[in-house]
C-alpha cells in the first residue's frame, strides 16, 4: 500500500502521470482528494468529498482505488459517464500505474442483447415495418460479432427504438438457467466478470437495484466490496427514494395479463381457465383509470380515496389480481413460462396490498397519472434509516463525491438525507480562475417570479446579453411551460439557431448546438446537469428562477410536514438547501476548462430581495457580480479582443 505522500507524488509535477499523459496538469486539490480517498478506504470510513469543476476527481479516486489492494465498486450517475470512466479514464490510470488488476463494466440487464429473445423476434419477423426490419437486420449482424452485447456499441439503432425491448430481457421474462442459450448469455457473462473483478464500474440505478434486492433476500449481483465510491453523489437521495419505494403501475398489470395469455399457446385447456380472469383484470384496470380521470396528475393517496368510485375500483383490481394469481398457481407446474408469470402475479399482489394498507407511518402513499395509465407508490418518509442499514450490512468504506454537495460550505443537508453520522468531509475548490474567467449578472427590474408575464420579462432582460455574446447560450428553466413560452418568444426575435428540449434527443441537440457555434439552447431539468460543452460554443448560462422543487410533490409535502413536527423549519432546513445544490449544478455548466470564459445570468430577484438569497450566492464559485448591463458588454468585448481568431 502506497502511503499518502506517495499518492500525492504520483499525481504531482514529477510523477508518472505528468510524465506519461499529454495535457496532464498537476493540481494540489486533486492530490489532497486522492489522499483523503486513500485514507477512507484504508480505515473503512465514510467520506464526503466535494470537488469543484476541474479538480480532476476521477483520477483522485481511481488512483487510490487501484492501489488499495481491496475490491472496489465505482458507481456513476449515468450510463454515458460509466462508459467514459471504463473505456477512457480507467485504461489510462491502469497503464500509468502498471496495475495488474481485473476491471469490469456492469449495467442493468436491459442494456444487453438477449440472444433467445432476438431469435424469437426474428421468427415473428413478418409484422415489422421497413424501418424496424432494417434495425432488426443491423442487430442480427451485430449479434454475430459483439463480445459484450452492450447496446451502446450499436449507434445505428436509436436508444429509444421499439425493437430494443423485444431483444433484451427483464427479470420477469428471463428464463435463467433453463434458457437454451444460457451458456452464451451476455448478462451472465457480464455478471461473472463483475464477480471476479477487483474494480467494477456500475451506475447508481444498478447499484441501488442490487442493494435493494439483497435487502429482499435475492442473490446479490455485485460482488461484496471493501469500498464503494459514488460519483455524482448529489443524485443519490432522489434515486434512493425510488429504490426503497414500493410501486405498482397499470402497465405492469396489463403486461402481466397479456403474458399470461401468451403462455397458453400449446398448453391444453389453459386458455379456458385464464381468459375470463385476465379479461376481468384488464377491464378493472381500465375502469380504475377512468375513475381517476378528473384528478391532478399526481397527489397524495388520501385525495385519491376521497374520489367517488375509486376505493371500490381499487378493491376490484386487488381482488381480481389475487384471483388471477390463484388460477396461475394451478398452472405453474405446466411450463417454465407459467411459473414465471405466477411469481410475478404473486409479487404484484403483495405490492398492491402493501400500498393499499395504511399500516405504516413511515411511508408516504401517493399516485401519479399518465395519458393512458397510472402508478401507485409507497415511498419511505425518511431514507436515512434504510440507507444507514444498507451501508452497515456492507461493512465497507463509502466515498461520496460530486461538485455539488455543500450549501454555503456545509454538508449538513446531504449528510442528513443519507443518514451519514459524523462523516469525514473535504471541500476542494475548482482550480479555475473564476475572478477572471466569469461574470455573474443579476438583471435589475424583474418582477416576482409568480408574475404572469415573468417569462416575457426574463427574455427581455436576456436578449441584450445574447446580443453581446452573439448567441452561444444555454437558457435553463425550472418548468417546461416556461421553456415552451420562451421558445415562442425567441423564435422570431433572434438570428441564431434555436435548440429546444423535446424537439430532438438530448445528445442530438447538444451535438447540433456545439456544431452551430452560435446556437441558443433552451432546456429544463435534464439539461441542468451532466452536460459538458467546453470552449466558445457556450459563453452564457441563463437561469430563469431558483430551482425549488415542485410544491405539488406529495413525498416532498409529507417530508416537510415531518420536519415541521420535529421542530425544523422545513423551508430553510430542506427546500432552500435542495434548491442551492440544484442551482450549483446549473451554474456549473458555464466554465468547463481553464480557457473558458462566460457570463452567468441569474434572473430571480429573490437572490437580492430575500434573506435566503445570500445562501445561494455564497454557494456559487467566487466570480465578480454586476447589475450593470454595460459591464456585461465590456466583458464580452474584452473576450473578443483577447481571442486568437481576432488577432490576425
Amino acid at each position: 500500500m502506497t502511503d499518502s505522500d506517495d499518492i500525492g507524488a504520483l499525481l504531482g509535477a514529477e510523477g508518472p502521470f505528468a510524465r506519461e499523459l499529454p495535457n496532464f496538469a498537476p493540481r494540489p486539490a486533486q492530490q489532497a482528494m486522492a489522499k483523503a480517498v486513500q485514507h477512507a478506504i484504508a480505515e473503512c470510513e465514510i467520506l464526503i468529498a466535494e470537488a469543484g469543476t476541474g479538480t480532476g476527481k476521477t483520477y483522485a479516486y481511481l488512483v487510490p482505488a487501484m492501489l488499495s489492494g481491496q475490491r472496489v465498486i465505482v458507481s456513476t450517475g449515468t450510463k454515458a459517464l460509466q462508459d467514459q470512466l471504463f473505456f477512457r479514464d480507467l485504461p489510462k490510470v491502469r497503464a500509468v500505474l502498471g496495475a495488474r488488476l481485473k476491471v469490469a463494466l456492469l449495467k442493468g440487464r436491459a442494456n444487453y442483447l438477449c440472444l433467445y429473445r432476438l431469435d424469437q423476434t426474428v421468427r415473428e419477423g413478418a409484422s415489422f415495418d421497413r424501418a424496424q426490419a432494417v434495425q432488426l437486420a443491423a442487430i442480427r449482424a451485430w449479434s454475430a460479432r459483439t463480445r459484450r452485447g452492450d447496446r451502446m456499441e450499436l449507434a445505428e439503432v436509436p436508444e429509444d427504438s421499439s425493437l430494443w425491448p423485444r431483444v433484451t430481457s427483464t427479470p420477469e421474462n428471463c428464463l435463467g438457467v433453463e434458457c437454451p442459450l444460457y451458456e452464451d448469455c451476455h448478462v451472465v457473462a457480464a455478471r461473472r466478470e463483475a464477480q471476479e473483478a477487483d474494480l467494477v464500474v456500475v451506475n447508481h440505478h444498478l447499484l441501488f437495484a442490487d442493494l435493494a434486492l439483497k435487502q429482499e433476500g435475492f442473490g446479490e449481483i455485485l460482488p461484496g466490496a471493501q469500498a464503494f465510491i459514488l460519483d455524482e453523489a448529489h443524485q443519490i437521495p432522489e434515486l434512493a427514494g425510488q429504490f426503497f419505494s414500493q410501486s405498482l403501475s397499470a402497465r405492469q398489470l396489463t403486461e402481466l395479463a397479456q403474458d399470461a395469455l401468451s403462455e397458453c399457446s400449446g398448453i391444453t385447456g389453459a386458455i379456458g381457465l385464464l381468459l375470463e380472469p385476465v379479461e376481468a383484470l384488464q377491464e378493472a384496470v381500465r375502469k380504475l383509470r377512468l375513475a381517476l380521470e378528473p384528478l391532478p396528475m399526481r397527489g397524495p393517496f388520501h385525495d385519491l380515496l376521497k374520489r367517488e368510485g375509486v376505493p371500490e375500483s381499487l378493491r376490484d383490481v386487488a381482488d381480481l389480481l389475487a384471483a388471477l394469481t390463484d388460477v396461475l398457481a394451478s398452472q405453474a407446474e405446466r411450463s417454465r413460462g407459467f411459473m414465471n408469470v405466477h411469481e410475478r402475479a404473486a409479487a404484484l399482489t403483495e405490492r398492491l396490498d402493501r400500498i393499499l394498507e395504511e399500516h405504516s407511518e413511515q411511508d408516504v402513499r401517493w399516485y401519479e397519472l399518465f395519458p393512458r395509465g397510472f402508478a401507485l407508490h409507497a415511498t419511505p418518509l425518511d431514507l436515512a434509516a434504510p440507507l444507514r442499514a444498507m451501508r452497515e450490512r456492507t461493512q465497507a468504506a463509502w466515498i461520496h463525491t460530486s461538485a455539488t454537495l455543500s450549501v454555503a460550505g456545509r454538508f449538513d443537508h446531504f449528510a442528513r438525507q443519507l443518514g451519514l453520522d459524523d462523516p469525514q468531509t473535504i471541500s476542494l475548490e475548482s482550480p479555475f480562475d473564476y475572478a477572471r474567467q466569469a461574470l455573474c449578472y443579476l438583471p435589475e427590474g424583474l418582477p416576482d417570479p409568480a408574475a404572469r408575464d415573468y417569462t416575457e420579462r426574463v427574455i427581455d432582460a436576456v436578449l441584450p446579453v445574447l446580443e453581446a455574446s452573439n448567441g452561444r447560450a444555454f437558457l435553463l428553466f425550472t418548468s417546461h411551460r416556461a421553456l415552451r413560452r420562451a421558445a415562442e418568444l425567441l423564435a422570431d426575435r433572434v438570428p441564431w439557431p434555436l435548440f429546444v428540449q423535446g424537439t430532438a434527443p438530448r445528445h442530438q441537440l447538444l451535438e447540433d448546438f456545439r456544431a452551430s457555434g452560435h446556437g441558443v439552447l433552451l432546456g429544463a431539468a435534464s439539461f441542468w446537469e451532466g452536460v459538458d460543452v467546453a470552449g466558445e460554443a457556450l459563453s452564457v448560462v441563463v437561469i430563469d428562477k431558483l430551482p425549488f422543487a415542485a410544491p405539488d410533490d406529495p413525498v416532498l409535502q409529507a417530508r416537510l410536514e415531518a420536519l415541521e413536527q420535529a421542530g425544523i423549519n422545513p423551508f430553510m432546513g430542506w427546500q432552500v438547501p435542495s434548491a442551492v445544490i440544484a442551482l450549483k449544478q446549473g451554474a456549473g455548466r458555464l466554465i468547463r476548462d481553464v480557457h473558458d470564459r462566460g457570463a452567468l445570468v441569474l434572473c430571480d430577484p429573490r437572490l437580492t430581495t430575500k434573506g435566503y438569497g445570500k445562501l445561494f450566492m455564497a454557494s456559487l464559485p467566487p466570480m465578480p457580480r454586476t447589475r450593470d448591463l454595460a459591464q456585461v458588454h465590456a466583458f464580452f468585448e474584452q473576450a473578443a479582443q483577447s481571442s486568437p481568431s481576432c488577432e490576425a
